[in-house]
């Protein structure tokens, strides 16, 4: 169950979290800072940074209300995660994807997959499922058409992979 699916079911997880900020949210401003570096090559702490900087310090940014403590915390733990274990998560990508070398993926695509195989490779406290759920619902906003579906497959994959996810009964 995604966090925002528990929260409405009222389920302990959603209860500790009322009030607080959303890991979902933390996890599209973690998009934006890697899609940033990616997309300039300069280091994701200062994409972070700079996002930072425009929705506390300055005008914002339109449609995109300013971080609270613990999406801020999060999303530094998911960057500094990727950046930290870049290899390793990149590895993992280019392993369990097929015909796709990770150079040649759509930006939206490899940053998503980075960040959800950083969470299946180190977030122990986080449940595969939910990860993949919401890698998948990262794919939808910020991808293209077909990005759902290449995202989910790369992530259902990986987590078998790491043993994260239950193997397919044949």
């Amino acid at each position: 169950m995604t966090d925002d699916a528990n929260t409405r079911s009222g389920g302990d997880a959603g209860r500790a979290r009322r009030g607080a900020g959303s890991r979902r949210t933390a996890r599209e401003y973690a998009l934006m800072a890697l899609y940033d570096a990616d997309a300039s090559s300069r280091p994701a702490p200062d994409g972070m940074a700079a996002l930072w900087d425009g929705l506390v310090d300055g005008d914002g940014l339109p449609g995109i209300r300013p971080p609270e403590g613990d999406e801020v915390s999060f999303a530094a733990r998911l960057v500094d995660g990727v950046q930290a274990h870049r290899e390793d998560v990149d590895a993992l990508i280019e392993a369990c994807s097929t015909n796709w070398r990770l150079a040649r993926m759509p930006l939206v695509d490899r940053n998503v997959l980075r960040i959800a195989a950083f969470e299946l490779m180190h977030c122990e406290d986080i449940p595969a499922n939910v990860t993949c759920n919401e890698a998948v619902e990262l794919a939808k906003r910020f991808g293209a058409k077909e990005s759902r579906a290449f995202v989910n497959g790369l992530v259902d994959r990986m987590g078998r992979q790491l043993g994260r996810l239950p193997a397919r009964g044949r």
